[in-house]
């Protein structure tokens, strides 16, 4: 796998991750407006199989090509895809977060 094909999956990874993120966000923001006030068993249910699902899905955006291109045989491509995409949502964080200093 050429290295811009690389760069191009992490970058897809990395946005997907970015746009699930503010999905769940948005759904933790308004989930008193959504399910209403969970003060009971059900509400931490809800909230830590939420929290499993997302590790679950966010290691696959991660995690999982990298692994399939290690465990194929591509040991250096995969490493440099998964370095590829902790490096792309570093960078985002950094964006965000100065748009949110700037912005506040």
């Amino acid at each position: 796998m050429t290295r811009s094909k690389l760069i191009i999956f992490s970058l897809l990874n990395s946005a997907g991750t970015f746009i699930y993120i503010i999905l769940v966000s948005l759904v933790m923001i308004n989930g008193g407006k959504i399910f209403g006030q969970a003060n009971n068993l059900w509400g931490g249910i809800i909230i830590l199989t939420l929290f499993v699902l997302s590790a679950l899905i966010v290691g696959l955006l991660i995690l999982g090509r990298p692994i399939i291109l290690y465990l194929n045989g591509l040991k250096k491509e995969g490493i440099l895809m998964l370095i590829y995409t902790v490096s792309a949502l570093f960078l985002l964080l950094i964006v965000i977060s100065t748009i949110y200093i700037l912005v506040k």
